[in-house]
């Protein structure tokens, strides 16, 4: 098939492979930044066929995961509310808060709907005028552009029984905080394809410059992602530290300026807690005043108590890529899939589903 066999192609893998392993001299740690990747990585076998010195290691990739436990308790404070309709996408249904998660509330008779699109959720609000439907927006610069446009539509449509509760991230700022924190060694970031697609190669010139960190974007295939670690490695050994672009067929510098101007009418950019990293300065996505009337906070009392996160659960450390998964004492001993009990396991892109599905140890 076009564009899909051609990076899936054994013998060029194995080239690739081959050429990683002449380049690559001196210990090398690469961390990518999306969880697309990292199944990817898990489910193509990438690791098996790297040279000793390159260790590849997961960051906060993944959006539901990053998401921190104030936000799910807040979801979960909403709805609690008679007659509102929360709608999310699936993954947020199971991720555990302090006490409860989406999917236990809704087992107690709440609303809570799962969509595939915030025009879904617009959708239910014009069909229930009576009702208050809230859409939970989780994600990073991939789905804020939709869930932007979907309150500026609500705004146009005078659909006032709709509003979002933003928990949306930027993912350059949490970049730097992995860097300043001083507690992890990086020689190089695996930039996030999705992402990318949207805000560019531009916006991670930043980290470059004032790290002296090459990055590189990669695509989904096997061959992207061996060619972008040899596209690291290349620059690595020679001492240089840019931003290159594997992924030429969907991602540009300045990536979709559409997708931008109305992410940015919409959102300005706000201090955000992340899971494990804490508060990021300038890494969150408040809604502008002039579409305040769609900002569930303003709508509703989402003050909650003190968030805490599970016993034992080290889902922070795992996303700041400080330890592996197989290195909490939960993991496959009362923490899977099936039973989450840190949002590292929840979601099909978490870090602790993908080393459960694919890793022996």
């Amino acid at each position: 098939m076009k564009y899909i066999d051609e990076y899936r192609d054994g013998t060029l893998a194995k080239g690739l492979a081959r050429k990683i392993k002449e380049v690559s001299r001196k210990p090398t740690r690469l961390m990518e930044i999306c969880g697309t990747h990292t199944m990817a990585i898990f489910r193509h076998g990438i690791r098996s066929v790297l040279p000793q010195n390159i260790d590849l290691i997961s960051g906060p990739g993944c959006p539901v995961c990053v998401t921190a436990i104030e936000e799910v308790d807040r979801s979960v404070r909403l709805a609690r509310i008679p007659d509102v309709i929360i709608t999310t996408f699936g993954d947020m249904m199971r991720v555990p808060g302090t006490e409860s998660s989406l999917q236990k509330e809704n087992g107690r008779g709440a609303d809570v709907r799962m969509v595939y699109s915030t025009f879904d959720a617009l959708k239910i609000a014009e069909e229930n005028p009576e009702r208050e439907v809230v859409f939970l927006g989780i994600g990073f610069e991939t789905t804020a552009p939709t869930v932007a446009a979907a309150i500026k539509t609500a705004h146009d449509r005078k659909l006032l029984n709709f509003s979002v509760l933003s928990a949306h991230k930027l993912l350059p700022p949490a970049m730097d905080a992995l860097i300043s924190g001083g507690d992890l060694h990086i020689d190089g970031f695996i930039c996030p394809g999705h992402v990318s697609t949207i805000i560019g190669t531009s916006s991670y010139e930043a980290v470059v410059d004032r790290y002296g960190i090459p990055c590189v974007v990669a695509g989904f295939e096997p061959i992207d992602i061996l060619q972008g670690i040899l596209m690291l490695v290349e620059q690595s050994e020679n001492g240089r530290a840019e931003v290159e672009i594997q992924y030429t067929r969907a991602v540009t510098p300045e990536g979709n300026p559409g997708a931008l101007k109305t992410m940015k009418e919409v959102f300005e950019p706000c201090d955000s807690p992340w899971r494990g990293l804490g508060v990021i300065p300038g890494s969150g996505m408040a809604i502008r005043e002039m579409y305040s009337d769609y900002d569930a906070r303003n709508r509703f009392d989402l003050d909650v108590p003190h968030a805490k996160e599970p016993p034992g659960c080290r889902c922070a450390e795992v996303l700041r890529g400080i330890i592996r998964p197989f290195e909490c004492k939960l993991f496959r001993n009362g923490c899977s899939p099936l039973n989450p009990v840190g949002a590292c396991m929840v979601s099909s892109e978490g870090t602790c589903a993908a080393y459960y599905k694919y890793h022996s140890e």
